[in-house]
């Protein structure tokens, strides 16, 4: 390590919301100090469900430029969520904004595969999880639009914004290995896949390792955020949650992590790709992580479905805050009712409550009275759905792990950290809520020289950062009640 604390730029883009948040490192020191957050606000045009990028870009400069005020800036990282892409025509420019991956024409692409890439042969080379939005799926949907025929150049979204803040072109491999397209064994791009999908192997750039230079910021960026020319872009785990397993502040060698937000990613850290036939049935994936190591686990419907129920009760005025909501939920009558966070039915933007009393009904059940009876439904279903994914993981994977680390901003969240450590049995450490930005920043940090690797970074988050702990409570075979409704 190298003497001196040095600050870093993380831009942070989320699912509905954006920041772009300052670290400062040294020896014993990592220190977090919000510069700027902005909404991230999808629009609906005529043809489809769009990410306003433009938008998130000009946020993401004004981000920078508050970060600037605060003094020298030793580089900037830049990550975002996964599988959504802009394509480029030969001039480099965006062909139109880039679609969001809950637009509904993502619906039917699965049927559009070729004879030999059925869901099988997928999984044995990339090893990802079937969701009808993965990469592959949305370009088989794009394909043969006009846009499609002009398209020169694939860029996922945070290679989008890199390439707009410093003109290189690349693809970060932790958010390649999200597309479908990855081949989970080599770490490349799988040529032999592309071919078969009928897909141009020029779209594809070249990969880039978290810790590689990306390029310095462009003259124009530098003028408009009031940083330096020369002030170095450095690749990050560029997709979200593997930049927020680089923060898990773990000890032990078998934990087990959920990174929640909108999304719930629960899973485990392995050396090596699980390709079973059992792992494809169960839904699992195969992500890469930072030093070649594979984030094994499978995405869950997260806290969307309370944001989306809270969207529609501020509409009809009857909302309390988040604090009251939470309050209620504890106080409601415990597994009163149980959902599948990953019932499709839940998938698009919408009246979540209206869905819920669906498939309440639909399941023998009855819908609650009161937000709070909705809001703990969903948090008991959360919860049951980490202990359902996490054993099935440990299985598969032949591991044992002795703890859940919970990270994001749902370990801001008492009940569910507390249902989580009671429904799994497991000792529960929550935190820190802002694991994907300290993942973004210490992979610069290790960049410069100022720490050596992801035990050390995970040392350093273990000891600067708020945690909590909860241990498990009660009877477990409440939780195997509710588990069997589901099943019945």
């Amino acid at each position: 390590m190298t003497g001196g604390d040095r600050v870093f730029a993380a831009v942070d883009l989320g699912a509905t919301s954006g920041r772009v948040i300052t670290g400062r490192v040294g020896p014993g020191t990592l220190e977090l100090t919000e510069a700027h957050r902005f909404a991230n606000t999808p629009v609906r045009l005529p043809d489809g469900l769009r990410w306003d990028v433009p938008a998130l870009y000009q946020g993401m400069l004004d981000g920078l430029r508050a970060a600037g005020r605060g003094g020298p800036v030793a580089s900037v990282g830049v990550d975002t969520w996964a599988v959504d892409y802009g394509l480029l025509d030969a001039d480099g420019s965006l062909l139109g904004l880039p679609f969001h991956y809950r637009d509904a024409r993502n619906d039917q692409a699965a049927e559009r595969l070729p004879e030999g890439c059925g869901p099988q042969e997928l999984y044995a080379v990339s090893g990802l999880q079937h969701l009808p939005f993965n990469t592959v799926f949305q370009l088989l949907a794009h394909r043969g639009t006009a846009q499609w025929g002009t398209a020169r150049t694939l860029l996922l979204m945070p290679d989008l914004l890199v390439h707009w803040l410093t003109g290189a072109v690349g693809a970060e491999r932790t958010n390649a290995s999200t597309t479908g397209l990855f081949d989970a064994r080599s770490g490349d791009w799988s040529d032999a896949l592309i071919g078969r999908l009928g897909l141009p192997r020029s779209l594809f750039p070249p990969l880039r390792e978290p810790g590689d230079p990306a390029g310095t910021l462009l003259p124009h960026v530098a003028e408009f955020t009031g940083l330096p020319a020369a002030t170095p872009v450095t690749t990050v785990a560029s997709h979200d949650t593997a930049s927020a397993v680089v923060a898990v502040p773990a000890r032990e060698r078998d934990f087990a992590y959920v990174s929640c937000g909108t999304w719930s990613l629960a899973g485990l850290e392995l050396d090596a790709p699980v390709l079973s036939e059992e792992s494809r049935a169960a839904n699992f994936t195969n992500e890469r992580g930072v030093n070649g190591t594979v984030r094994y686990l499978r995405n869950i419907m997260g806290m969307w479905l309370l944001e989306e129920c809270r969207r529609v009760w501020e509409r009809e005025g009857a909302a309390p805050d988040l604090g009251g909501l939470l309050a209620d939920a504890a106080a409601a009558h415990p597994f009163a009712a149980v959902i599948d966070p990953d019932d499709v039915s839940f998938l698009a933007p919408g009246d979540m409550p209206a869905r819920i009393d669906a498939y309440l009904r639909r399941t023998g059940q009855s819908p609650p009275r009161a937000p709070g009876g909705y809001v703990r439904c969903v948090l008991e279903s959360l919860a049951l759905a980490h202990r359902r994914t996490l054993r099935q993981a440990a299985g598969l994977a032949g591991r044992d792990p002795a703890r859940i680390h919970l990270v994001g901003g749902g370990s801001r969240n008492e009940l569910l950290c507390q249902w989580t450590a009671d429904a799994s049995g497991l000792p529960v450490t929550a935190g820190p809520a802002e694991a994907t930005a300290l993942g973004n920043i210490l992979v610069q940090a290790r960049a410069h020289g100022l720490l050596d690797g992801l035990a050390a970074m995970r040392r350093l988050v273990s000891r600067t950062q708020e945690l909590r702990h909860y241990e498990p409570r009660g009877d477990m075979r409440a939780w195997d009640r509710a588990e069997a409704r589901l099943k019945g």
